[in-house]
């Protein structure tokens, strides 16, 4: 576990900004200690990680969130891209060198200005943006969402976990129980009145991103008890059958 100062430190985060992320629900930390300090783990700076990719590809912070919490988001597809981008930035520094290390040697005055331009990495971006925003499930959000407070936010990330808190009173039961499975027909509805459009595919999609480990579980867990995430997994599963 690492404080909110290390988290700070290591990655160039200030504290407020961290802070802020936690405010509105973008980056929780794993856990707090009893003076109230955040405490942060692996699953933590790997989110973090993503978030900062996607700023590099200059989205917004609401639309980060609109496609961290998709059951589309593809991790190597976002790793990939970052690599894209982060050679696209060597070769522009590269460029700008050669042209500086030309300036020293040569003296005067060069009217060449292709090393600033910044037009490829741009594109790119661009076109990386718009992947992500292709996708319906990130389309309806965006809609939903928009002119939402971030107290509204707020509200509705804890009405979720209300449900999943539910699921945890219920995780000693069958999973198919006729009381479980209301549970998973009430989130559904939950999502598609809120956030997006929840058919059964993507209900099954973020039934296996709850239990698959990570922040999602993690938080599903400390709302309905240990093992929650994964009781809920089997619910939705078999819900959607």
């Amino acid at each position: 576990m690492m404080t909110v100062n290390k988290v700070s430190k290591l990655t160039g985060v200030s504290i407020r900004t961290l802070q802020y992320y936690d405010k509105i629900g973008l980056l929780h930390p794993a856990e707090h200690t009893e003076a109230g300090y955040r405490l942060y783990d692996d699953t933590a700076l790997e989110r973090l990680q993503q978030i900062l990719l996607f700023r590099e590809l200059e989205f917004s912070l609401k639309e980060i969130q609109a496609i961290l919490q998709s059951p589309d988001f593809d991790r190597d597809k976002a790793l990939e891209q970052q690599i894209e981008l982060l050679s696209l930035k060597k070769e522009h520094l590269e460029n700008l060198i050669t042209f500086t290390r030309g300036l020293k040697q040569v003296g005067g005055t060069n009217m060449d200005f292709s090393a600033f331009n910044t037009k490829k990495m741009e594109e790119y971006a661009t076109k990386a943006k718009e992947q992500w925003q292709h996708t319906d499930a990130y389309q309806e959000f965006s809609e939903n969402s928009k002119g939402r407070s971030k107290e509204a936010e707020e509200a509705l990330a804890r009405g979720m976990m209300t449900i999943f808190a539910d699921f945890g009173k219920h995780k000693n039961n069958d999973p198919a129980s006729e009381e479980v499975q209301a549970l998973v027909k009430r989130l559904q509805a939950y999502i598609s009145e809120n956030y997006y459009h929840c058919t059964s595919e993507i209900l099954n999609a973020l039934g296996a991103m709850y239990g698959a480990g990570g922040e999602f579980t993690e938080n599903i867990d400390k709302a309905g008890g240990k093992g929650t995430a994964e009781f809920a997994e089997r619910a939705i599963s078999i819900y959607c059958k």
